[in-house]
């Protein structure tokens, strides 16, 4: 399989601090949503439902505040009285755990006081606060004299979410004209509040829409975290700011890494956005289209439907070459691994073996589904049928290998830490709505195996093959010739759809795969961490 060898090796991107501990990482996460509510259901609690459920989320709301409104604008708000809006978070938080809040109109400096009161009693692991203060028609939604409370309750969010507009105000400064000046003042309000600032360039003029995330404290990888992206040419972007914050509130009570986050999200609202006229909603500024990922109800994919063409300026097998370059310093991590090396002498202990397939036939269970997942958001009929074998071929080959081992010893199949959060990654690519991006997710289980599966296999062999090696089942199964072709077509795959994915997809890509990548040396190294 030398065709398949990593031919640089690149340092390794720094490692993110999550905001949530993996231990509590969600696949389906409950997120709550404290807003308005739009009668319309293009924004507001009607918005954050939709995009929470689009990420795989269950999604709870209390209401602060009951709008007239429409596409074409708001006639009027009424507040409810605050004690009755501390009554609902109460009995929520009282009964269900809440692992998201995503908090959105607020409207005076009492219902305010209301959601601080109660967030510095219940404090979710994700926090998400969307400053609503002018809404896209212009109308004001926050009361003048509430933005001095606004402000006091920053600080308790782990990200804010502002247009440019809201940062200006936020910060008591004029709104910035430029892109630098839009990520200066992030810098500023990162620094006053201790929060992440999601910058958005929506409001910007020009073709491109980037968006960054900004932290001054050291909680990413890098100070400023720039995505770019294209404008969607729509004038349907109601309830925009509403769907993206809750939709990051979502993805990382399932992540723990706002970039990553980020990298996900970005290509579903831009989705949203483009096939926002679909809908045909309103005569005004319409809905985007929260669901245009999944199929149509009652209709079945066309495997004959004609193929996307490939973006210009990439050939077969450019994508492929960047995400092998990510594969470099993962692999030399792997091959450093006190277990790798146990694997191949065949003094590993028994235990630490026995914890590592208990832990991958779990995996294996998840990634089943996720490989079934991407059969299902295929182009081709090709591409579908392989990961449907895919699927089959994990419950089939690889997990009997597991069951028959296992059955002959005593093996507490608990689920790890570091499994889950693999799991959890893999299906939250799953449910991005790109095909794309879950196949350069679920890519480095076959390519790192067949990597350091090749390796281990040629150690055995150099070695004489020893008939009393314990594990040398498992080391020719995963150096088997048929499992090297499916590795083949799998890079083949992810190449093709990469070249076929916009510039913010690719970028997707190459974060989900790294991230996969990253789980894959933690996968190998949890063994010896367990025992």
């Amino acid at each position: 399989m030398s065709s398949l060898s990593s031919t640089s090796v690149l340092p390794a991107a720094p490692a993110l601090r999550p905001a949530v501990p993996s231990a509590v990482l969600r696949d389906v996460p409950r997120v709550l949503s404290i807003a308005g509510s739009d009668p319309s259901g293009g924004a507001g609690i009607q918005a954050d439902l939709k995009s929470i459920a689009a990420h795989g989320g269950y999604g709870m709301a209390a209401i602060t505040a009951l709008t007239v409104q429409n596409t074409r604008g708001v006639r009027a708000v009424h507040v409810p009285p605050p004690a009755f809006l501390a009554q609902q978070l109460e009995a929520v938080s009282d009964d269900i755990t809440i692992d998201a809040v995503k908090i959105g109109m607020l409207g005076d400096a009492e219902v305010v006081a209301a959601v601080r009161s109660w967030l510095e009693k219940v404090r979710p692991g994700v926090v998400v606060l969307d400053p609503v203060m002018v809404a896209t028609s212009g109308d004001r939604l926050l009361q003048a004299s509430a933005e001095t409370a606004l402000r006091e309750l920053l600080p308790l969010a782990d990200l804010i979410t502002p247009n440019l507009a809201e940062l200006a105000m936020l910060l008591g400064e004029a709104q910035a004209d430029t892109w630098a000046e839009a990520l200066e003042q992030g810098r500023r309000l990162a620094a006053d509040t201790g929060a992440t600032i999601l910058v958005k360039g929506g409001h910007l003029d020009g073709a491109a829409c980037p968006d960054a995330l900004v932290n001054t404290g050291g909680l990413l990888a890098r100070e400023i975290i720039e995505i770019p992206g294209d404008r969607i040419p729509t004038r349907n972007s109601h309830g925009t700011g509403c769907s993206l914050s809750s939709a990051m509130a979502t993805a990382q009570a399932r992540l723990g890494d706002w970039e990553a986050s980020l990298r996900l999200v970005k290509p579903w609202l831009a989705g949203a956005l483009e096939s926002s006229g679909d809908l045909d909603i309103g005569t005004g500024n319409g809905p985007i289209h929260h669901f245009h990922h999944l199929a149509t109800p009652g209709a079945l994919p066309s495997p004959a439907s004609p193929e996307v063409p490939p973006q210009q300026g990439l050939a077969a097998g450019d994508f492929a070459e960047v995400l092998r370059a990510e594969t470099g310093a993962h692999l030399e991590a792997i091959h450093g691994l006190e277990f790798i090396r146990d694997l191949a002498a065949g003094n590993l202990p028994e235990k630490q073996f026995g914890y590592y397939l208990a832990q991958d036939a779990i995996y294996l269970n998840g990634y089943s589904r996720v490989l079934a997942r991407a059969s299902a958001l295929a182009p081709t009929e090709a591409a579908q049928l392989f990961w449907a074998r895919s699927s089959q071929q994990c419950l089939e080959v690889e997990s009997e290998l597991h069951r028959s081992w296992l059955s002959t010893r005593t093996v507490e199949p608990v689920l790890g830490p570091v499994t889950k959060s693999y799991v959890d990654h893999l299906l939250a690519a799953s449910v991005s709505g790109s095909y794309a991006v879950l196949v350069a997710a679920v890519l480095p289980c076959f390519w790192l195996y067949a990597e350091v599966g090749q390796a281990l296999h040629a150690e055995f062999l150099a070695a004489g093959a020893p008939a009393d090696h314990p594990y040398a089942e498992w080391l020719r199964t995963y150096a088997d010739e048929d499992f090297a072709q499916a590795t083949r077509e799998a890079i083949a795959l992810a190449d093709e759809a990469g070249r076929r994915a916009s510039e913010d997809e690719r970028a997707g890509m190459v974060v989900a795969f790294s991230q996969s990548c990253r789980f894959e040396v933690d996968f190998f190294d949890a063994p010896r961490l367990h025992s």
